[in-house]
């Protein structure tokens, strides 16, 4: 019988990934989204820190020298903290390992081979260990070695260039400040690591994964890789951009036949459905500029409000512009339980949840980031040692 999330008792679920330990070596944003969503699902995460702590600790906002970016990425993890130089961390480390399921690193490609913990150092301790390398551009290769932030990858995989396109008019490209690559790159690490646990069942033993930025972030242009080799008539205008209204602007998705169609009877021009100029995708994407400069003449003698309305009663794809606050304050959001409270040593502050939900398994953001070093006595002592 099929069990719906409705009659489940949520508070009795556990992560479907409890029972795992993770050692999560990352920094900065690509890892510890990774380890983050592993401690989402119920794998006890224990990130492992020099004694300065990570660099994101030090991100603004920073509240009473607490950083909610910092506890963002790492809320549900332990804080333990090693020197990896010394043979005192070293040998706990090897201990933890022991008893390790995943290992993340996102370290450049030969550091943790130098520190004596890279895979075939480790492999023989663990059979069973999965051990996760995410890097700008794989661990081999003749750029394996380069560093690379997402910015970096944003460039170098095209992706800044491909969005230019959308950008009449313009050939600087954007500023860059969201990082869909650190995003996009510990995602598909996270779904690595979930398949190599899989194998696992199967085989009895770990694996090493090595993750690329740059791969990860190529797969944003799905189009784009295919109009590199072959050779497509541009639009006149950008099939997806902003459509004015008399105060502001909306997104209209025309994406389909029955969205065209139905857009055509809400602007009032059902006689464009059998236009010469618009009936067939291949003409209409030919003279995309007319078609929306029609559409504009409709949306621009109402307002933002006003179109949404007439667009949403009819079933057309569409929104507002809105602010990331503005989207957080959707009633859907909280309807879906989409955001955790987190508390820190300076209070509290909100994260969201992964975007999916299980009806027989606990998803949701561990309710604390930790201080710095706040595990490190109790994880030890697990292993027979002391704080170092």
């Amino acid at each position: 019988m099929l069990v719906t999330i409705g009659h489940v008792d949520e508070k009795n679920l556990t992560g479907s990934l409890a029972g795992l330990r993770v050692l999560d070596f990352s920094t900065t944003i690509a890892g510890p989204h990774c380890t983050r969503m592993l401690a989402d699902m119920g794998a006890e995460v224990i990130k492992i820190e020099s004694a300065e702590g990570e660099t994101m600790r030090s991100r603004a906002p920073v509240r009473s020298g607490c950083s909610t970016a910092f506890g963002q990425l790492n809320a549900g993890k332990k804080s333990v903290v090693l020197d990896l130089k010394s043979p005192a961390g070293l040998e706990a480390i090897k201990k933890l390992i022991v008893g390790t399921d995943i290992l993340v690193e996102n370290f450049r490609p030969g550091v943790m081979q130098r520190l004596r913990l890279g895979y075939d150092d480790l492999e023989g301790l663990n059979r069973r260990l999965i051990y996760c390398s995410i890097s700008g551009y794989g661990q081999t290769g003749p750029s394996a070695t380069l560093p690379a932030y997402a910015p970096v990858i944003h460039a170098a995989s095209g992706y800044d260039m491909a969005h230019l396109a959308y950008q009449p008019g313009r050939s600087r490209p954007d500023h860059c400040g969201i990082y869909h690559a650190d995003v996009v790159t510990g995602t598909y690490a996270f779904g690595a690591i979930a398949s190599a646990l899989y194998q696992r069942e199967r085989t009895g033993r770990g694996q090493h994964i090595d993750c690329s930025m740059l791969e990860s972030m190529l797969t944003l242009t799905l189009n784009e890789i295919q109009w590199s080799q072959f050779e497509v008539a541009p639009a006149q205008r950008p099939m997806f951009s902003p459509v004015a209204t008399s105060d502001g602007y909306v997104m209209i998705a025309i994406a389909s036949e029955k969205s065209f169609q139905t857009l055509m009877n809400v602007i009032g021009r059902p006689d464009w459905v059998i236009h010469p100029l618009f009936a067939r995708y291949s003409d209409r994407r030919a003279n995309w500029a007319a078609l929306m400069d029609g559409v504009e003449v409709w949306s621009k003698s109402l307002t933002t409000a006003q179109c949404l309305a007439a667009l949403n009663d009819a079933g057309v794809p569409s929104s507002a512009y809105r602010t990331v606050a503005e989207a957080l304050d959707d009633p859907q959001l909280a309807h879906r339980g989409a955001l955790a409270e987190v508390e820190d040593a300076a209070g509290t502050f909100r994260v969201l949840n992964p975007p999916f939900r299980m009806s027989a398994a606990k998803v949701a953001a561990g309710p604390r980031a930790a201080a710095l070093g706040e595990h490190t006595k109790e994880v030890l002592a697990e292993v027979g040692l002391s704080k170092t």
